[in-house]
């Protein structure tokens, strides 16, 4: 059996899933894999060829010509590559995002990354999150936290992102934007959006960044003991 820890973080779009894994993989001395960021760049890739990431014959044609790769600066911070070049800010656009969960419902594209994504997970700890983590990229993981919040919270939180970023955001589209994913994720044919059997529910509608941060800490610590890095 492998040495190293993993922590697979589950959930809904706009759950804070990205933002809390950053903040635990520091203090943990973990490696934070952000699953949704490879999705977004082969969701780009459609895009820049100009059709649908929905269009599922035309995605999967394109998968042999593009490269997904990730890499860690200095920080520990993930940067996604696409074909060498770095597209870690252009996958954060509201297209590219709106795109990575349909690119995400094509069997060819999931298979495509899966083994990316197992065999970071097997040569170092890491937390790892995104909608199947915990059901079938990390089947094994030593944690399992699927995290949520209502849609209008969610909803309020990723238009507060996107202003912090000088982008424009209307909270009543970002919501039935937030409702429409999370039936596509929900009702996929391949890896729905569900909880795993043995994760523990985090809800944090009622609760601030902070307040999410230490019951997720406080799930993690007990579930590994304590347990900082091997």
């Amino acid at each position: 059996m492998s040495r190293f820890k993993s922590i697979a973080i589950d959930g809904p779009s706009g759950a804070g899933k990205s933002t809390l894994a950053k903040r635990l993989a520091k203090e943990l001395g973990f490696h934070y894999v952000d699953t949704g960021a490879i999705y977004r760049t082969v969701a780009l890739a459609a895009l820049r060829e100009g059709f649908d990431p929905s269009d599922s014959a035309r995605v999967e044609a394109l998968l042999p010509a593009i490269s997904v790769t990730l890499d860690y600066d200095a920080d520990g911070l993930q940067h996604m590559y696409l074909n060498g070049e770095d597209v870690t800010q252009a996958i954060r656009q509201n297209e590219v995002s709106a795109g990575a969960s349909k690119v995400a419902a094509i069997p060819a594209v999931r298979a495509f990354l899966l083994d990316t994504q197992r065999s970071l997970a097997k040569s170092q700890n890491v937390i790892m999150d995104g909608r199947d983590i915990g059901t079938v990229v990390l089947p094994d993981a030593d944690v399992k936290i699927f995290l949520t919040a209502a849609p209008e919270a969610r909803a309020h939180r990723r238009c507060l992102e996107l202003l912090e970023r000088g982008q424009p955001a209307d909270e009543a589209q970002i919501l039935k934007e937030v409702l429409e994913r999370d039936h596509r994720d929900a009702n996929r044919a391949v890896a729905p959006l569900k909880q795993a059997e043995d994760a523990v529910l985090a809800d944090t509608t009622e609760l601030d960044f902070e307040g999410s941060f230490r019951l997720l800490r406080g799930i993690i610590t007990h579930r590994l003991g304590g347990m900082k890095d091997e």
